[in-house]
């Protein structure tokens, strides 16, 4: 063995395995789009259009949340993070997002307030987009203004708006 033979052999081991080209290309197939689906995108872009936002990110939880941005020559620039719209529950989760966007934020006091405000856009928004308002829906939307009233009345909220008395909390309720 010759030092030519030998240093072509080294490279040899460093050089990186080439992947091997199958015959068949697995090509994917689209899944069925359900034509519900089609629905949820219209709404998408039909709430882009009409409110001005921007999504910053879909996220994969059913958790959303939507903000202003002010720059220094006072540009507003309205963003939003939600789940995409691909059932009952994530359409409601996006369209509550989007109605803290269409009533404004710091239109309601206090806080909570403007929380049932939003949810009250969104349940109507599916109305009237003729989404089903499911008994899932409207326990998310419960327990949804629960906490924030919860949170409220932690922080010093001293008398509960009159919108929001059926969510009172049960260790706030008093009984006579």
């Amino acid at each position: 063995m010759n030092v030519k033979t030998f240093a072509l052999t080294l490279w040899d081991l460093l050089k990186p395995l080439e992947p091997e080209v199958s015959a068949k290309k697995q090509i994917k197939k689209p899944s069925k789009s359900r034509p519900i689906q089609a629905k949820y995108d219209a709404i998408v872009l039909k709430m882009k259009e009409t409110y001005g936002f921007r999504i910053r990110k879909w996220r994969s939880s059913m958790s959303g949340c939507a903000w202003e941005l002010k720059d220094k020559e006072g540009n507003l620039y309205r963003m939003l993070e939600s789940p995409y719209p691909k059932g009952p529950m994530s359409c409601a989760i996006f369209l509550h997002e989007v109605g803290h966007h269409a009533i404004g934020f710091h239109t309601y006091k206090p806080r909570c307030l403007e929380e049932y405000y939003a949810w009250e856009w969104s349940l109507a928004a599916m109305k009237a987009n003729d989404i089903n308002i499911t008994a899932n829906v409207l326990k998310r939307r419960d327990d949804s203004l629960q906490y924030a009233l919860s949170k409220a009345l932690r922080r010093g909220l001293k008398r509960v708006p009159v919108e929001l008395e059926p969510f009172i909390p049960s260790q706030y309720r008093v009984t006579s």
